[in-house]
């Protein structure tokens, strides 16, 4: 096999653990002192009051580091959205990108940096995806359905990973994670025959296999302590899981996304009543139907399926939409026409993919 050149960018510091957030000050200051912050909602509501101590708002004119203004990114990782955000950073000269929330919020900020050229510092809020250390952002269109991906010439410059601002989010985001990061070991096992045999896919396939390993030891305490509010050791082992591991895993292996996991996510953004579920969630979802289609037995599967439930993973449809033969049709049909479906070693058919998901769910059911 022949090799071609290829860039890898990953973030050039992660600074984790207790207290992460009281050091952003002295973090941020070395990359610009005008800071731009772009945010979800809820996110930007609970983290600013924090923010404001180590970066206080500039009026206008006045020198020093700070936040010259906090956006909200629109609600979806649109076009249009990108472009009125990249707009006005270039109105307001800003210096630094601050991305605070979940995924889309990440994602939106991430390219808005790259058209800017300017730095971005990620602050999850939400530890439902790998989005604050990926080199890729997920686009959408107005509607909420699934685009592409848009691929980034740079990694995050910082990505701050607080136990204590992921503690106060509700569980079913930790959730999330957790099910969208057991993918890369289920997915990256399920391609490893159809993907080249080179030592990057490689070394995604073993980051895979500690993100399971990180997460059933420590998967279930974590979740016990985020529906108590709290933090501790279990709760950092899995945000490194979801963030550091899972993120090196997208960056190295074979793409995003991936395989038919994150393709069932795709198909059920075809839906209004499931795709707004949760990323993370109904890829854990597709974790199980992805067993099922490889054909494994039903031993395997409960096990699979009891690793889900303790992590407060949907494990079978009736936990995420009723829905009726046609839906379920539309769903397996847009998810077998995707990128995702096509890393599989063998065909998918819809027809398959149904009877996947209708085994899984009455398995978890028995």
């Amino acid at each position: 096999m022949s090799s071609v050149a290829n860039a890898l960018s990953f973030p050039a510091r992660i600074l984790r653990g207790p207290d992460a957030l009281s050091r952003l000050r002295a973090q941020i200051q070395p990359l610009g002192q005008r800071v731009f912050v772009i945010g979800g909602k809820q996110a930007l509501a609970a983290a600013m009051p924090s923010l404001q101590v180590q970066l206080p708002v500039l009026a206008p004119g006045a020198a020093g580091v700070g936040i010259i203004e906090q956006a909200w990114y629109g609600g979806e990782v649109t076009e249009a959205n990108i472009e009125r955000l990249t707009r006005r950073a270039g109105e307001l000269a800003a210096q630094v990108i601050l991305a605070v929330g979940g995924g889309k919020a990440l994602d939106t900020a991430k390219v808005v940096a790259e058209q800017t050229r300017l730095p971005v510092v990620t602050l999850p809020t939400l530890a439902a995806t790998c989005a604050a250390v990926s080199a890729v952002s997920v686009l959408y269109d107005e509607q909420g359905h699934y685009q592409g991906l848009y691929g980034l010439q740079r990694a995050p410059e910082l990505v701050i990973l607080d136990p204590a601002l992921i503690a106060r989010a509700p569980l079913r985001w930790l959730s999330a994670g957790l099910g969208d990061t057991l993918a890369k070991f289920y997915e990256f096992r399920a391609i490893r025959s159809g993907v080249p045999d080179c030592s990057l896919n490689m070394a995604a396939y073993v980051q895979g296999q500690l993100c399971h390993e990180v997460i059933a030891r420590y998967g279930a305490e974590a979740c016990e302590l985020v529906r108590r509010g709290a933090t501790g050791f279990a709760l950092e082992q899995v945000i490194d899981a979801i963030f550091v591991y899972a993120g090196f895993t997208s960056i190295m292996g074979v793409g995003d996304h991936v395989a038919a996991a994150h393709a069932l996510y795709d198909g059920f953004t075809v839906l209004e009543k499931t795709r707004h579920f949760g990323h993370g969630l109904l890829v854990g979802f597709g974790n199980l139907c992805l067993l099922a289609l490889e054909g494994r037995d039903d031993a395997e599967l409960l096990t699979a399926i009891a690793l889900a439930r303790e992590c407060g993973v949907p494990v079978c449809l009736a936990q995420i939409a009723v829905l009726d033969q046609g839906e379920l049709r539309q769903v397996a049909e847009a998810a077998c026409g995707t990128p995702d479906m096509a890393n599989m070693p063998f065909r998918v058919s819809a027809d398959t993919l149904v009877a996947a998901m209708v085994r899984v769910s009455r398995l978890a059911q028995s």
